[in-house]
Formats: structure tokens, sequence, C-alpha cells
């Protein structure tokens, strides 16, 4: 296979800087979500709801939805069998639903499932099955991008992830996203949820890293990250005004041009091009 053959992925636009979760049996939290400045608001009927509490939570998002302004929120669904059929009821032909989280990815048939609703799909990785049948998982017809659960993801491969070992392990499995993101012609992956919200400089630091990764987004716990996680993943000025040197002089110069003393040629030109299109992301 060549470069020309590769599926291009979709604009760089569509791909969520910021994707805040809230909790589906938290109601009166959804609004304040929207408002926060995230990309995308995650409303979670999984992790943040308690077994018994997840028939009243099905009930609150179904109440919300009935008054949701079309295309307002995501949902992150159960991995359970059962509750992926309620979860999915609920989620059928509800304008305000916008795109489907599917947890513990690890079946391209459950992926399909959830995609028959006709809402673009983010599987989450979170296990060493998952992450072997990567590949299979990203080529599902309607995944709209790639994200990772690494307290999950962790647990399965038996490793501490806040270990440095665990950091090394776990960054092969952001590599194998973003390569078979690219492969599949997906945007860029989302990556994982970082714990730490109080110390902004720590969430800072962890959504930067990312961006040097290839990752197109972050996934936020806290309203208090996105803000941060916002700035890390929009282009600084210094970078927009290299870009637009760049692609100045290569109107000006149809030879060799330079810049800061850097030789301008194809993948330079097209750098320039994808920061300035980052930046002009919401």
């Amino acid at each position: 296979m060549t470069q020309q053959d590769l599926p291009q992925p979709d604009s760089p636009a569509v791909t969520p800087r910021s994707a805040l979760f809230v909790p589906a049996n938290r109601p009166e939290r959804i609004p304040k979500a929207l408002a926060s400045g995230a990309d995308i608001t995650i409303v979670d009927l999984e992790d943040a709801v308690a077994a018994e509490a997840k028939p009243a939570a099905r009930q609150a998002l179904l109440t919300y939805l009935t008054q949701a302004s079309p295309r307002s929120v995501w949902v992150r669904i159960n991995a359970d069998d059962d509750d992926v059929l309620e979860d999915l009821a609920i989620c059928q032909d509800q304008p305000g639903v916008a795109g489907l989280v599917v947890p513990k990815a690890e079946s391209p048939r459950a992926l399909a499932q959830a995609a028959a609703l006709g809402r673009p799909i983010m599987p989450l990785i979170e296990s060493a099955i998952g992450l072997q049948r990567l590949d299979e998982l990203a080529r599902v017809e309607g995944i709209a991008q790639l994200s990772f659960g690494a307290l999950d993801l962790g647990l399965d491969l038996g490793i501490d992830p806040h270990s440095e070992g665990g950091r090394w392990m776990l960054d092969q499995a952001r590599y194998q996203l973003v390569l078979q993101s690219r492969l599949a012609g997906l945007c860029a992956p989302i990556e994982t949820v970082h714990p730490e919200f109080r110390d902004t400089s720590v969430v800072a630091a962890a959504a930067r890293r990312a961006v040097d990764m290839g990752f197109g987004g972050m996934l936020c716990i806290h309203p208090r990250q996105v803000e941060i996680v916002n700035a890390a993943f929009h282009p600084g000025d210094d970078e927009l005004a290299w870009a637009r040197r760049v692609l100045a002089a290569a109107e000006q110069d149809a030879g060799a041009a330079q810049v800061d003393g850097q030789m301008i040629d194809a993948p330079v030109m097209e750098r320039a091009r994808r920061l300035l299109a980052r930046a002009n992301r919401r």
C-alpha cells in the first residue's frame, strides 16, 4: 500500500479538542457541561453510575433528551449486553444524541450494533483484547475517532499506569491508536482522561504531550480541565505566525524557498496548512 492508497481522514475541524464527561444521574450538570467550552459533552451511563442507579439514570437522560436541542450531547453506553440494549433504546430516535461512546470495545459486531443508530461512534480501548483487535475495530463503518481508558487498560495488562514502566507501556498503546487511526482514515484519536484537575500545569503538560504524540483531543472529567485542554490543542501564536510565513513564502517562490533558515518542501507546507486548520476549529 502506498501513501496515495491510504484512506484520507476527515477535516481536522471535526475532531474535538475536549470531551467532557457528566454523570447521567446528575442531569442538572448537563447544561453546565454544555456551557463549559468543551467541544463535546458526554453523558455517562457507565462508570459514573452505580448499577442500582442505572434505570433512574436512563430515565433522567430520556427526560433531558426530550427537551434537548438537536445533536447536543454524546452518550457513553454500558458494556454489559443487557444494559447496552436498554441504553441504545433510550438513544434511538433522539435528535439530542450527537454520538455514542462505546466502552471496553472488543467486538466489531458490538460496534456495528451501536453504529446502526446512525450516530458517529467513539470506541474506548480498555483491554488487551481491544488493543489486539484495534485494526479491525478502527475499520467498522461509523467510527469517528478512537480513544482509550488508561486505568482500565492498565488494570487488564497488570501494570501501574502511574509508574515509569506503566507509562512506557501505555505509550505503546497510544502509538497503536495514532497508527491505526491513520491507516483507517479516521480523525486523530482522543487522549485518555487525566485524574488531576486542581493543578492546571499538570493537565496542560499532559495535553501538550498528547498533541506532540499526534492526538487530536483529550477526554476531560472536570470543567476546570476544559479551558486548559482547549488551549493545548490550539496552535500557539508563534506556530501560527510560522505557518503563515511558510505558506506566504511558498506562494511567492515556485522554487526552493526558505523560512527561518529552513528549506520549505511539501511536508513543511502541509504541516503549516494543518496548523492553520487546527486554529480554525470552534
